[in-house]
């Protein structure tokens, strides 16, 4: 390549790109806030639906807090190029052994040892979707099969509850009011702010979209691409072992179904995509799962309070996850 040539890359490099201020516009992004706006209006003006109340808003934030740490920490390992089908069992799976260690021996071991779980299952996903090379989809679904069996194990049927005030210190961890608002929405703020910083100003961060935009590419450069999935794996795994912590403490029990799990395992992918993360990897942000999340729990919020059928929110949320995959592909596929 001769000089001439090296220049006139340069130039075109250089060149401002066509259609002006408009490509600027940051459209993925307004694509995000914009529909959340909408509903929050729309619901705000809504007759009779008292979206605004302050025990609306308390409640609607505190029944999210599980999902928005849960959805955070996932956000790592889908930018990473993985993706975790597990995190509605090992949230299952944390909650029913800190009510389990709680009710037979101490409310703060079973805290520790759900932690640990959690913990245990994201490594262990990591290392099966890394080093023994099976599809993340197969392995994290494969651990929901197991967990769900070592949740029955460990449950017995038991109709485990923490009611009493011998438990009254370990609940005060989810429902503490501090300036009116729950402890748990306290804990997933600090968990997005976390997340969020780790993400997007650290060297980790810049490893795991790196891993998930190009492996090969990352490894060439010496990036430990096995042990940055491991690692997105593992936090994942705590934060789900945290939100089964928190919504134990919050509702006093553990879920009864595991039809539980499974939709908050879709609710948070769903939360996840809707925000703009591609399930392909390489892109994302903590920000963006904010608003994806939030923008389903409006919608179901706004279901609730306008005594629509509950069959229709789980139509909707399939619609919103289909336009959400749609809008990723037809982006990808417009990018020269």
């Amino acid at each position: 390549m001769t000089r001439n040539d090296t220049r006139a890359i340069t130039s075109i490099d250089r060149a401002p790109e066509s259609g002006g201020p408009w490509r600027r516009v940051p459209w993925r992004s307004l694509a995000i806030v914009v529909p959340l706006v909408l509903v929050f209006v729309a619901l705000s003006a809504a007759p009779n639906s008292n979206f605004l109340s302050a025990p609306n808003l308390r409640n609607l934030f505190d029944q999210q807090a599980g999902v928005l740490i849960i959805a955070v920490a996932s956000t790592l390992v889908l930018i990473a190029g993985g993706i975790d089908l597990s995190v509605g069992a090992t949230y299952m799976f944390a909650s029913v052994i800190c009510a389990k260690v709680a009710v037979t021996v101490d409310p703060w071991l079973g805290l520790v040892l759900a932690l640990v779980a959690g913990i245990v299952v994201g490594f262990v996903n990591g290392i099966v979707s890394t080093y023994l090379r099976i599809n993340p989809l197969i392995a994290t679904l494969a651990m929901s099969f197991i967990l769900a069996g070592a949740t029955a194990l460990v449950q017995q049927g038991q109709l485990l509850s923490l009611i009493g005030p011998q438990y009254a210190s370990f609940l005060a961890v989810a429902k503490t009011p501090l300036l009116g608002i729950p402890t748990s929405v306290w804990i997933a703020l600090v968990v997005v702010i976390v997340i969020g910083v780790l993400l997007a100003r650290t060297t980790i961060g810049r490893h795991i979209y790196a891993a998930g935009g190009n492996a090969e590419a990352a490894r060439l450069a010496g990036i430990r691409v096995n042990w940055i999935r491991i690692l997105a794996f593992t936090v994942t795994g705590l934060a789900a072992g945290l939100a089964g912590i928190i919504d134990t403490a919050r509702t006093t029990g553990v879920p009864t179904t595991s039809a539980v799990a499974t939709n908050l395992t879709f609710t948070v992918l769903a939360g996840i995509v809707v925000g703009g993360t591609s399930i392909l990897g390489g892109e994302g942000a903590v920000w963006r799962t904010v608003v994806g999340v939030l923008f389903i729990a409006l919608v179901y919020n706004g279901f609730n309070l306008l005594h629509v059928d509950p069959l229709f929110q789980q139509i909707a949320l399939g619609v919103i996850l289909l336009l959400a995959v749609g809008i990723d592909a037809w982006t990808r596929l417009r990018r020269p």
